[in-house]
């Protein structure tokens, strides 16, 4: 018995070049979240300089940033998750995904750089955990 005969689709054309399989768009203009991911699975260093400062919210709220990370979801997730769970705050990781008002660059990548907040002003504690991790802390 003879199989259906499939759709043919575009991998490479001589006018665009290579496309992306998922949306089909150029893969040099593709805005689908298989690009996003790529760029945001960057490979996490053996050594790690984290900046970690404080922001006050328009509502006066006060976060702690940490900044400096490597651009890595599930290291950011992790790390997020573990000082969330010491701190007893609230907390997300920002900068991996375009947030409202931000637009993404040609390649899909947001220009802003990876980081971590956690409610409320932590430093001390923070400090201490990621030196303990062998990170160098500044601020």
């Amino acid at each position: 018995m003879k199989d259906a005969p499939r759709p043919s689709r575009v991998v490479y054309s001589t006018r665009t070049g290579r496309v992306c399989p998922k949306c089909g768009w150029p893969e040099a203009d593709c805005r689908c979240s298989s690009q996003m991911n790529a760029a945001a699975e960057a490979p996490v260093p053996a050594k790690i300089t984290a900046r970690l400062g404080i922001e006050k919210r328009g509502s006066g709220k006060i976060v702690t940033v940490i900044d400096g990370l490597p651009a890595n979801r599930d290291f950011l997730e992790t790390l997020a998750r573990e000082l969330k769970k010491s701190c007893g705050s609230g907390g997300k990781v920002r900068g991996l995904t375009p947030e409202r008002g931000q637009i993404p660059t040609s390649s899909g990548q947001v220009p802003r750089s990876p980081s971590v907040e956690i409610q409320g002003d932590h430093r001390e504690r923070m400090r201490e955990m990621l030196q303990r991790k062998g990170w160098v802390v500044k601020g």
